[in-house]
């Protein structure tokens, strides 16, 4: 069956990663090259695109706003050094606004635990950016799989992250995005009640507003998409075709997933 293009009720939300020339191995798959970069952002301009931020789209959404004519989401997750340095040049010339997801115990500074996997953003590009009308949004503290925290550690991890945010930029961030683009029913509670007004996840299909503000779905630009493959995903074009592998490896894995959460459970209702 053909694939519909998107339309002002069907949006590509591109989700990237690190931008990078020489990315390490844990990075490798999930960066892209800033020419690659520069010229998917060309394609997007070529095309009479309109960017929107996070916030932005979900408003329109929420007020019953009409979008611009053709929309299009950039999002960055987990807040890699290669998004000020080589996207944020090209973004500025183009006049894109985008979204960065931080996990702020990865970002260098007073709250890096470690644990970020490669050369991450320090606060002042984190600022630089949000200056430059890029969003700031929250992808958690530490960037655990959200769905298999407890109670306490889930909200900890939310509220901190929320907290970190607006202490170094002096807002509270609206957006979020789920690590791993894992979430559940209780982990979208979780997120609405840290004070969050939409999410992303991942889906690897376009965004409607009939997900709900809390399940969003995104497309995922790899360092080995090419521009063809680029042009139809933005064009809501082939994209199961696209992504088939992924989502049978996804269900396999949220069927594990599942499994040892009843497991915690079963441990923790006896004790």
């Amino acid at each position: 069956m053909r694939e519909a293009a998107p339309t002002n009720e069907a949006v590509p939300i591109l989700m990237y990663h690190a931008v990078a020339a020489r990315p390490n191995d844990a990075t490798r798959a999930l960066s892209v090259a800033p020419e690659a970069f520069a010229e998917q952002m060309a394609l997007l301009g070529d095309r009479g695109m309109t960017p929107l931020t996070t916030a932005a789209l979900a408003a329109r959404w929420r007020s019953g706003a009409p979008l611009p004519g053709r929309p299009v989401l950039i999002t960055f997750d987990d807040g890699y050094e290669g998004v000020h340095r080589h996207a944020l040049p090209v973004l500025a010339e183009h006049g894109f606004p985008a979204t960065l997801f931080v996990s702020t115990g990865w970002l260098r500074g007073d709250h890096d635990m470690g644990g970020g996997l490669d050369t991450m953003l320090d606060w002042k590009q984190v600022r630089d950016l949000a200056d430059a009308g890029v969003e700031i949004g929250g992808h958690s503290h530490t960037h655990p799989q959200l769905d298999q925290l407890d109670d306490a550690r889930l909200r900890r991890e939310l509220t901190l992250c929320r907290d970190i945010v607006a202490g170094e930029l002096g807002a509270l961030p609206v957006s979020f995005a789920y690590p791993y683009g894992y979430s559940d029913r209780r982990v979208r509670q979780a997120v609405r009640e840290a004070g969050f007004a939409q999410a992303l996840a991942v889906g690897n299909a376009l965004a409607q507003r009939r997900q709900g503000p809390y399940a969003l779905r995104r497309v995922t630009v790899r360092r080995s998409t090419a521009i063809d493959e680029f042009a139809r995903l933005v064009e809501g074009r082939s994209i199961a075709r696209t992504f088939a592998r992924d989502r049978v490896l996804t269900k396999g894995y949220a069927m594990v997933r599942r499994t040892r959460q009843l497991r915690r459970k079963a441990i923790r209702d006896r004790v």
